[in-house]
């Protein structure tokens, strides 16, 4: 199974775990990182090698981070750059972790990636948009 490690600033990343643990129920191989006030990215990369310890990443490793360039993702390259199975998607959001909690124990690294990009993106809608668009489906 994939190993997840959720990074945020500040602690939007164990609410998102314990908000997919309210949907799905307890996650395994999963931790997550947060970046306080003060924090650097040193601090964060200690922060994520203490998570790898108790993760098994022989399947490969998932750092899912909130926004690209940001110290949780700068912090998350250092450790990927080490590692061809690594890797880091960008703007995790909820359905982008869901989808990827149900496929990570039956898929590799690199459709993990592309459920998580495809999850991600879809998510977002607009509620009109979206009403007027089917509206016009059915007429």
């Amino acid at each position: 199974m994939i190993a997840i490690i959720l990074g945020t600033h500040g602690k939007f990343s164990g609410e998102l775990l314990k908000s997919s643990e309210m949907i799905f129920g307890k996650q395994e191989n999963i931790g997550y990182v947060t970046l306080e006030v003060g924090e650097s990215a040193d601090d964060l990369v200690k922060k994520y090698e203490n998570v790898i310890k108790k993760l098994d990443i022989k399947e490969g490793l998932l750092f899912m981070v909130d926004l690209f360039g940001g110290s949780p993702f700068n912090a998350a390259s250092r450790i990927a750059i080490t590692s061809d199975n690594i890797d880091i998607v960008t703007g995790v959001n909820l359905p982008m972790l869901l989808e990827v909690s149900i496929s990570r124990e039956s898929s590799n690294l690199n459709n993990i990636i592309k459920t998580a990009i495809d999850s991600g993106r879809d998510a977002i809608k607009s509620f009109k948009l979206n009403f007027n668009e089917n509206v016009e489906e059915e007429l």
